[in-house]
């Protein structure tokens, strides 16, 4: 038995936990990020960079009352990521689940 390669970008747990929020959202503002993972402005500011940039997320800056505002949502690229990871994860929790499909017999009937 082999285990798939986690995806490392996904294996942050910052990069993890925002993925995991935005999923369930349309999209979300940076403030609402940091407020629900605990990170600081910069730390935060790094890691959707990243996400950003393996195009996991879209990230849209303008200004509401002459305040910047930063919203992300996730792309279907980063939807793909996300259930791959989860997908993988599950080989090292359950490498005998049944819901993996068994190799070919190759006896003969």
């Amino acid at each position: 038995m082999s285990f798939d390669d986690l995806d490392p970008l996904l294996h942050s747990q910052l990069r993890l936990a925002v993925m995991s929020l935005l999923l369930s959202v349309e999209h979300a503002d940076f403030t609402y990020l940091m407020e629900q993972t605990g990170a600081t402005s910069g730390n935060m500011s790094v890691q959707l960079s990243k996400l950003e940039e393996a195009g996991y997320i879209e990230v849209e800056k303008t200004f509401v009352d002459r305040k910047p505002r930063t919203r992300c949502r996730i792309t279907p690229q980063g939807l793909e990521a996300f259930e791959s990871y989860v997908d993988t994860l599950k080989q090292y929790i359950d490498p005998d689940d049944s819901s993996t499909p068994e190799p070919p017999s190759t006896e003969n009937d």
